[in-house]
């Protein structure tokens, strides 16, 4: 019953709220990376959702579109804005998602929608991610984020996929609070973005 009804009621109730309190850390930061990004506050991209249905999800834009000679794309790390390091370490690139969880692509928890090219690299395990919506935050995210291997991400992930329950979700909830507080876990160790999962 809460799988297939009250989570989708608590999500809808929870997004429409989040959305209007944070209006205003809205609007500030997407001004502000409307000039650090050239006109360009929002990051849009593909990713796979419940049974591997791809949406489009909504972010704000960290990183620049600076190029080098050649017309390639700088490394992450120099093409990451001031205010895109603050943005990144308050975790406020996340919010635009809760239109995402308004639409029903998402849930406010779940294993984190990852990218198309990574899903012919799972195993059936690693698949089940996918029995369940995508979520802002997830059991992963509060067991190490990206700072953790990506096998434990995988195994955090399939696990909350089969201990779904009011009590968990709300203890995601809190838990992910107190890790955006101390921001832990956003990097891997030496690295400004995750690691590109290659497979097994």
């Amino acid at each position: 019953m809460y799988i297939k009804f009250f989570k989708r009621i608590i999500d809808l109730c929870a997004a429409l709220i989040g959305l209007i309190v944070l209006s205003p850390v809205l609007g500030i930061v997407t001004i502000g990376l409307y000039f650090a990004n050239q006109g360009k506050p929002f990051f849009f991209q593909l990713r796979p959702g419940l049974n591997g249905v791809i949406f489009k999800i909504i972010k704000f834009k960290t990183m620049n579109d600076k190029k080098d000679p050649d017309g390639n794309l700088l490394p992450d790390a120099a093409r990451l804005t001031k205010i895109g390091v603050f943005v990144r370490k308050t975790s406020l690139d996340e919010i635009p998602q809760l239109v995402n969880v308004l639409k029903g692509d998402m849930s406010l928890i779940g294993p984190r929608p990852l990218l198309p090219q990574y899903v012919p690299l799972y195993n059936d395990f690693q698949k089940k991610r996918h029995d369940v919506k995508p979520g802002i935050t997830g059991w992963a995210q509060v067991n190490g984020r990206n700072a953790i291997s990506w096998d434990k991400k995988f195994e955090y992930d399939v696990w909350y996929t089969q201990h779904i329950s009011l009590k968990l979700d709300t203890k995601i909830f809190f838990l992910t609070i107190k890790k955006v507080f101390v921001s832990e876990g956003i990097n891997m160790q030496g690295q400004v973005t995750t690691e590109a999962f290659k497979g097994n």
